[in-house]
């Protein structure tokens, strides 16, 4: 009981302190979401570190609360994944395999089109050579998994980790 009072004696007074630099850390490691996260985040674990009961003494209180809001972060981070439906990523990659094979009825200007190409081809070849083989060639996964023996579960994860790299390079370069 005694290591429980001398708990929440220390981090009443860390957090008192180190309130407005806890904010500052989260924020750092969220990026550019809102401002309200930051501190939304820092409450939650603190109310979490509040309500935890334990019998032993917290050696170094920096360490753990900061431990703690990474995470926390971390889960955070994880649920906040854009999640596509999958008949608009269907439909996204038809328009965009028409236009790389110039069937398209729109007009893309060149300098995009070529920073697709380098995209794909900036891939891992074994992303680049499932997007390939399924997007732009038309074969199915049941045929792939055939030809090469890797199983179908193997070949539909390498894609959708390929599609997830593709999406985070076409953003950073504001395509």
């Amino acid at each position: 009981m005694a290591a429980e009072k001398e708990n929440n004696k220390q981090l009443t007074d860390f957090f008192t302190q180190e309130y407005q630099n806890l904010n500052g850390y989260v924020r750092s490691r969220i990026g550019g979401t809102i401002e309200g996260d930051a501190e939304d985040i820092v409450q939650e674990v603190a109310l979490k570190l509040f309500s935890r009961k334990s019998p032993s003494p917290i050696d170094n209180i920096a360490a753990f609360v900061y431990r703690s809001l990474r995470n926390k972060i971390i889960d955070v981070m994880r649920t906040r994944k854009v999640n596509y439906e999958t008949e608009e990523v269907e439909d996204l990659w038809s328009e965009f395999a028409e236009n790389f094979y110039g069937t398209s009825g729109y007009d893309y200007p060149d300098q995009l089109i070529s920073r697709l190409k380098g995209a794909i081809a900036g891939l891992k070849p074994v992303y680049r050579d499932i997007v390939v083989a399924i997007d732009f060639e038309g074969y199915t996964y049941r045929e792939i998994s055939e030809q090469t023996g890797i199983s179908i579960g193997t070949l539909m994860s390498r894609r959708h980790r390929a599609l997830s790299v593709l999406a985070k390079k076409l953003e950073l370069n504001n395509i």
